[in-house]
């Protein structure tokens, strides 16, 4: 079960663990982006995606420990 999480995970758990690291990546390229040219406008505004790509994740973790705790009662 631990071993093929991944192949039986909910759709939402893998949803959220897409979205959050697109989000991420999103937000490290603009902020790249912005550092790199001195647009200090495009790299704070990089960093509330950032921090919705880690709340998404830790709502990420959530799902899965209650789909685990929810299978091993079984």
């Amino acid at each position: 079960m631990l071993n093929e999480f991944w192949a039986t995970a909910p759709t939402r758990y893998k949803v959220l663990v897409f979205s959050a690291m697109g989000l991420i990546a999103v937000g490290i390229i603009l902020n790249l982006i912005g550092n790199a040219s001195g647009n200090q406008g495009l790299a704070m505004a990089s960093l509330p995606l950032i921090g919705l790509g880690l709340v998404l994740h830790v709502v990420g973790l959530v799902v899965r420990g209650q789909a685990v705790r929810k299978n091993l009662r079984r």
